[in-house]
């Protein structure tokens, strides 16, 4: 397969503490499509981001464009990724975080005001992250993802806090993201706020992929994706089966 744009896991697997953590799991998110990655608490979805962005180990690979995380010199230049918060400290200025994080790649401070305009944070540009509410943390984190114009988004937890205008707008954004052809791996609860913008589904159970597809194959004969989800992970089909 061409992995060009592509993410690839591919067999992954861990043990900690004498359990599987993963178990083979292998998955594809393809440029201009949104994938959203499910699971319950605990069902290994944050131990495969971890992986991917280059902060585990375990067995297999797990690639961006046929390339591991860690290989690339500029990283944010290749992959923007909102995971494990924001970090920074409280009293430092948001365009100060921002201008740290570009030098740190190699990338132009012009670029800060870009992203805090594409984010809706231009007013707040002044402000100390100690400062900012849950959702516009939430849109720093997605400013900063943004700073290297990056091929691939990956995004844990995006619209958590952010109020209803705010998911409103991470519809467009995210969907403005995938129609530039970026490969977007999106990893949620809010089941409802994925359902209108997935293109494509993972549900992880147990360290196992127990569905993949387009999301309307995935919804096939149920009439929302939380009952999908449910269905599979609290006493359904969960035996590791692909739609």
């Amino acid at each position: 397969m061409d992995t060009t744009g592509h993410i690839v896991i591919s067999n992954l697997s861990k043990r900690q503490g004498g359990r599987d953590i993963l178990n083979e799991v292998s998955f594809v998110a393809r440029p201009g499509r949104i994938t959203a990655f499910l699971g319950p608490n605990g069902a290994g979805k944050s131990s495969t981001l971890r992986i991917l962005l280059g902060l585990d180990r375990s067995i297999g690979t797990a690639t961006f464009g046929g390339r591991n995380y860690v290989s690339f010199a500029a990283p944010l230049k290749v992959v923007g990724a909102t995971f494990d918060g924001i970090g920074g400290n409280p009293s430092r200025r948001v365009e100060t975080h921002l201008k740290i994080i570009a030098q740190s790649n190699n990338i132009s401070i012009r670029r800060v005001s870009e992203v805090l305009s594409v984010v809706g944070l231009s007013n707040r540009n002044k402000a100390k992250l100690g400062t900012l509410s849950v959702g516009e943390g939430q849109r720093l984190g997605l400013a900063a993802a943004l700073l290297g114009d990056p091929q691939y988004l990956v995004l844990d937890e995006p619209t958590n806090g952010l109020d209803p205008t705010g998911i409103r707008w991470f519809r467009t954004f995210i969907r403005q993201q995938s129609d530039m052809g970026k490969t977007i791996l999106l990893s949620s609860h809010i089941l409802s706020e994925v359902e209108a913008v997935a293109d494509d589904v993972i549900i992880i159970n147990d360290g196992r992929i127990i569905a993949a597809g387009e999301l309307q194959h995935v919804m096939s004969n149920l009439e929302s994706l939380e009952d999908v989800f449910f269905s599979l992970t609290e006493g359904g089909r969960g035996d590791g089966g692909i739609f």
